[in-house]
């Protein structure tokens, strides 16, 4: 299974090459922060997505999107959450709240900087943004594949 990660979106218009990707993917998560419905809608329209909302999403998105998920791809237990506070500390502050969850990746976004970074045997997978550059050196989004309880992740920077 290809997987497509994204996060921090932001309302704007997701460039060409990643529509591209997301159309020869079997699945989209995306780990919050749209900004608004239209976006979610878009990506919904193209494929199936699997989303958390932000801290930025409005009461339209909070009311279909949870804060936080965990569910089965290919036989990998994915744990899906926009993270919040400060960027220094996330992903300790994300073990926490997925611990117990057998999550062996966390797909998470909030700091805009892409991370691919095993801790206590799981992947925390930041994929960046595609859209916004603030506190990144560049445009980003994220491929898993996974198979048969089996994953890899990396990241891919857009030009």
């Amino acid at each position: 299974m290809r997987i497509i990660a994204l996060a921090d979106t932001h309302s704007r218009p997701l460039p060409k090459a990643l529509l591209d990707e997301i159309l020869s993917a079997d699945l989209v998560l995306h780990a919050g922060d749209f900004s608004d419905i239209e976006v979610y809608e878009q990506l919904k329209a193209l494929k199936e997505v699997r989303a958390v909302h932000g801290n930025i999403d409005g009461a339209d998105l909070r009311k279909v999107l949870p804060k936080q998920a965990v569910f089965d791809c290919a036989g990998v237990r994915i744990g899906l959450a926009h993270g919040e506070g400060s960027p220094e500390g996330i992903v300790g502050r994300l073990a926490m709240a997925f611990e117990g969850s057998g999550a062996q990746v966390v797909v998470f976004g909030h700091s805009h900087t892409a991370c691919n970074e095993t801790v206590n045997g799981v992947l925390f997978f930041n994929p960046g943004s595609p859209t916004d550059t603030v506190r990144a050196p560049y445009l980003s989004y994220g491929v898993i594949e996974a198979n048969d309880g089996k994953f890899k992740a990396r990241i891919v920077k857009l030009k």
